[in-house]
């Protein structure tokens, strides 16, 4: 007999706190969703709570596996969090990093168009644009199949965020799920995503 294949994809139904939601939610593997929404609308809060950062109930499924039945660090993981303003808890980026994850976080910042030296800077001396794209390494080093973004973009300029850009739908081009917050309009259609908005802490689609 054969085994059944696990969908694949971020399945979410029902997800809702206190502040927030319901929200359900299917996304395919490769697609990117960009929700836009104004200040306080709720889309970190979103983004927190499927990253399970912030009191929620619901269900998440990424790929087949039930958040509920995963250790938190291993599911954070899987589906990292990257805030618009991004914490740093150690001296440098590079200490950020697994040691066998280093050579691929610098090629990859480099892409960025971040200096592969500047991961052994220490983090008070870099720009915020510097720490975005750094704070982004960090999370896409990890290869995970899903990916949350917080305003990835916010503090670059032009020619960075199109790095950034690019980057990001290569990898939703290998199979990842791209969710992103952004207050760029024209962001989501320069990615070809799916756009959503969010309003009164609800998801609504885009007119």
């Amino acid at each position: 007999m054969k085994a059944c294949l696990l969908p694949t994809g971020l399945h979410i139904s029902g997800l809702k706190s206190a502040l927030a939601g319901p929200f359900d939610l299917d996304a395919p593997g490769g697609e990117i969703i960009c929700i836009s929404g104004a200040s306080g609308s709720g889309k970190s809060l979103f983004l927190r709570m499927i990253a399970d950062l912030d009191p929620n109930e619901g269900s998440v499924v990424l790929n087949g596996r039930d958040r509920a039945a995963m250790p938190a660090h291993h599911w954070r993981a899987s589906i990292p969090y990257v805030a618009a303003e991004s914490g740093w808890w150690a001296a440098t980026a590079a200490d950020h990093v697994p040691p066998s994850g280093l050579a691929a976080a610098k090629a990859l910042a480099q892409r960025l168009g971040v200096a592969a030296t500047l991961f052994d800077s220490p983090v008070e001396r870099l720009s915020t644009g510097e720490r975005q794209r750094l704070a982004l390494v960090r999370a896409l080093v990890l290869d995970s199949p899903a990916v949350l973004l917080d305003e990835p973009t916010g503090p670059l300029d032009p020619a960075s965020a199109q790095q950034v850009e690019t980057v990001l739908a290569q990898r939703a081009a290998a199979g990842a799920v791209i969710l992103m917050a952004s207050h760029d309009p024209a962001q989501g259609e320069r990615m070809k995503a799916r756009r959503l908005i969010m309003s009164n802490r609800r998801l609504v689609d885009h007119a």
